[in-house]
């Protein structure tokens, strides 16, 4: 037995199965072909006619070639299975990575609705405060500066209209006591009196403000007749009562020089406030649009690597999906390799089960001895 399986052997490394025997039909031959196709299918054509030709069982043939065949089925149940936990974890990876994607989109858009909607706003907001604060701190000081010139202005005016009082005073005082000298005059002293009156006349500014007055009645003064103690009478109670006008006009002024002088002062002082509430709201306003400036290149910073994450999840994603796929062809090919060759095994197991086969394993038998 053992020489003639050395012998069959043979004969199948050199010629296998010869499918152009006469024992088998053109159909058994296109099957023949499509089986011999098959590695598994080949193999178990030639393991059927080892197995018979060396006084083998077909029913152990078929015991054995089924088993191979189970051994085919849990290789490709294992295929199904590693796929399916492939799928499961390319799932699972790609729902988070999906996840992580979403987050980090919306991550981004908070970013930049942040930058847009909130700091540049703020940042001209800023600007735009910072820029009135200076115009007002300019307008503060051009405030004191007019106010200070207005106030030397008045003083000054008012130190003319004293000096224009006091010497209306001074004309007043000394016609008066040249008129009083007069209660019996001599001739020589009407015209002494007359003289000096019309030298304070002459001498007197034609722009004060009580002069128009002041000349008149000292034209009175020259023209009249000294004589007359009643017309003499008349002009001093004149003169006094002119004399009284403008010491009150003068007392007048000088009140509201003193006036105008407190509220030039606590002007100064409230503008003075001002300008240091101005300098302090510039400090704290230039330490905000320091802080808005930190936080926009903050923020910018923050965009760009949350790109760049964002970059990175897309990636994985890609990377994940492109190696799934690729998993997929293989198992794919593998899953229709393993059904080729199981399809191929079942119809060799069921060829080796004809009665043809036993025939030409028969046949080949005597051809070789």
């Amino acid at each position: 037995m053992y020489k003639l399986a050395v012998c069959t052997l043979l004969i199948l490394s050199v010629t296998a199965i010869d499918v152009t025997n006469s024992v088998w039909t053109s159909h058994d031959q296109k099957a023949f072909a499509q089986i011999k196709q098959s590695g598994w299918g080949n193999f178990i054509l030639n393991f059927g006619e080892l197995h018979l030709t060396t006084g083998g069982i077909l029913a152990e043939l078929n015991t054995e070639i089924a088993k191979l065949i189970d051994e085919l089925d849990e290789e490709l149940a294992e295929v199904h299975h590693q796929y399916a936990r492939r799928t499961d974890v390319h799932n699972r990876e790609v729902n988070r990575l999906s996840q992580e994607i979403q987050d980090k989109e919306r991550e981004v858009f908070n970013a930049h609705d942040f930058y847009d909607n909130v700091l540049i706003p703020q940042r001209d907001r800023f600007a735009a405060q910072l820029e009135q604060l200076q115009e007002n701190i300019a307008q503060n000081r051009k405030t004191l500066n007019e106010a200070t010139v207005q106030r030397a202005n008045d003083h000054a005016e008012f130190e003319a209209k004293v000096a224009e009082h006091n010497e209306a005073i001074s004309a007043i005082d000394e016609s008066l006591q040249l008129l009083s000298q007069l209660e019996s005059p001599s001739l020589v002293q009407i015209q002494k009196v007359q003289k000096n009156l019309t030298k304070i006349q002459q001498s007197l500014k034609r722009h004060s403000t009580f002069q128009t007055f002041i000349k008149t009645l000292l034209e009175i003064a020259v023209e009249a007749n000294f004589a007359d103690q009643g017309a003499l009478k008349e002009i001093l109670t004149a003169f006094n009562n002119l004399r009284v006008q403008l010491v009150d006009s003068l007392n007048q002024l000088t009140a509201d020089e003193a006036e105008a002088q407190k509220d030039f002062e606590a002007r100064v002082i409230q503008l003075n406030q001002e300008h240091a509430e101005f300098q302090r709201a510039v400090i704290v306003k230039t330490a905000e649009i320091e802080a808005n400036a930190n936080k926009i290149d903050q923020t910018l910073d923050l965009i760009d690597e949350l790109h760049a994450d964002l970059d990175t999840l897309n990636g994985q994603l890609q990377a994940e999906n492109d190696d799934y796929a690729f998993c997929t062809d293989v198992y794919n090919a593998t899953v229709a390799e393993y059904n080729k060759e199981l399809n191929a095994a079942h119809q060799a197991l069921d060829l080796l089960n004809q009665p043809r086969f036993t025939d030409y394993v028969k046949s080949q038998l005597k051809g070789a001895f």
